[in-house]
């Protein structure tokens, strides 16, 4: 049995969010920082959440709170690269939902990183988990 995870594709996914390197994005290494990736991934969801649902989600009663992040790195990108977000989902719970990100450069059809996002849904002012509000949740079910 092989210790290599499969490789991820373009056509793995519905959703695609193109995404812009910035120069400050490059580190002294001449590559995009692992700090940016994160960067990219929270516009990826939150943009398509915004986009899905036709509102202002930070406006919700229920927020999404990060509560977990990580990347896999597989190949360079630099500025300036065109990015394509890739965005599906690995669970829709009560109160949390499971993303699944994946980068791809310019027309690639193979992930230069491969992501995992976690959203907990929570009361805006105090914070408590609550329920996925069913306007996220439809866009949610959509992936």
């Amino acid at each position: 049995m092989s210790s290599r995870s499969p490789v991820v594709q373009r056509a793995d996914f519905k959703v695609l969010r193109p995404m812009q390197t910035r120069w400050m994005d490059n580190d002294h290494y001449g590559h995009v920082n692992n700090v940016a990736y994160y960067s990219y991934f929270d516009s990826a969801v939150n943009g398509y959440l915004m986009e899905a649902t036709s509102s202002d989600t930070r406006e919700l009663s229920a927020i999404g709170i990060v509560a977990e992040t990580s990347c896999r790195f597989v190949k360079e990108i630099s500025f300036p690269d065109l990015l394509h977000i890739g965005l599906r989902l690995e669970k829709l719970g009560n109160s949390s939902v499971i993303y699944e990100l994946a980068v791809f450069r310019g027309a690639d059809t193979e992930a230069s990183a491969i992501g995992r996002f976690v959203h907990v849904y929570v009361d805006a002012k105090t914070r408590r988990p609550v329920p996925i509000p069913p306007v996220i949740r439809s866009a949610l079910e959509k992936l």
